[in-house]
């Protein structure tokens, strides 16, 4: 092993790689979401975190860290970065907090698992109460979603999606102010189970549901703002990005019993993911030879396939 004085700049060799400096790897990195993490030269994890945009934040570890100056020492020890590419930010999140309930490196103050609620969104379509709301917990009773990482964000979703599909005025058992508002909404017990399968599809990730209900909170967004009600324009804007949230590409946590690794081979790297119980909770890197690979390779369940692939090759890519 060589290193040179701890800033970040010198070549250093451990587990097989040859590396350049950490800060310019990380100019390598793409910008787009995922998660990070930091080694030092014998190869301990230093720190793990999230980003919307992977290049963008590792490369601030360099800058100007604010009221990040707790992690100056930790800078100093930083030899390897490494990164995992997610589909969306929601993703990103939901795979910093698995990764962290399973090890929480040295560096990460905040509890493991980060600050966010774990919540579902359950819609109902009874006669007497239907409707949709956040849940805490994955119980009987209704269509269940989920889960989602951020109770503020299922919330303002939820919001989103009943403004422009009220089912929870379509009971059939209303009285006073409900009812009312039912009747100004121009929406009765007949629309229950039109509303219900319009909110199921949106909630299911149907990309045309999704698409339509996005536009017409971006109509109605752009209308308070042009007659220049912009309470009302910046609450639309913020259910138009908590639906995004909730509706993106996200598959390391999945209510399901899936046990598997998932692994990809690039230019001598070989990545592997550990899903256990639906959530992805591992993720280790090595140098290793195709013929070695292959067998990993064919156990990779055919979902994951692209995943691990496509951070292969960005693992190869950070470790010339």
């Amino acid at each position: 092993m060589r290193a040179g004085k701890g800033d970040g700049s010198a070549r250093i060799r451990f587990n097989g790689w040859v590396e350049s400096s950490a800060r310019d790897r990380a100019a390598l990195l793409p910008l787009a979401p995922g998660v990070y993490r930091f080694r030092d030269a014998t190869g301990k994890v230093l720190y793990l975190g999230r980003a919307v945009s992977l290049r963008r934040r590792v490369a601030s570890y360099w800058g100007d860290l604010g009221d990040r100056r707790h992690l100056r020492p930790m800078m100093a020890r930083v030899a390897r970065v490494e990164a995992v590419v997610c589909d969306s930010g929601h993703e990103a999140a939901w795979l910093e907090r698995n990764l962290l309930l399973a090890r929480k490196p040295p560096w990460n103050r905040d509890p493991a698992g980060g600050q966010e609620a774990e919540v579902w969104i359950r819609l109902t379509d009874s006669a007497s109460t239907p409707g949709v709301a956040v849940v805490y917990e994955r119980r009987p009773g209704g269509q269940i979603f989920g889960p989602y990482l951020g109770g503020r964000q299922a919330r303002l979703a939820v919001s989103g999606l009943c403004r422009v599909l009220p089912v929870h005025y379509s009971g059939s058992e209303m009285t006073g102010t409900r009812q009312e508002m039912a009747r100004i909404r121009g929406v009765g017990a007949t629309d229950r189970a039109a509303l219900a399968n319009a909110a199921a599809a949106v909630l299911g990730g149907d990309p045309d549901a999704v698409a339509a209900l996005r536009a017409c909170l971006t109509e109605r967004r752009d209308a308070a703002s042009g007659r220049l009600a912009f309470e009302l324009a910046g609450r639309l804007q913020q259910e138009i990005e908590a639906l995004d949230w909730v509706t993106a590409e996200q598959k390391v946590t999945r209510p399901s019993t899936e046990d598997a690794d998932a692994c990809g081979w690039s230019d001598g790297t070989l990545v592997r993911f550990e899903i256990r119980a639906g959530r992805l909770t591992g993720w280790t890197q090595r140098r290793c030879a195709e013929p070695t690979a292959r067998r990993h390779l064919r156990l990779t369940p055919p979902e994951w396939a692209a995943f691990a692939q496509r951070n292969a090759a960005l693992a190869a890519r950070l470790a010339v």
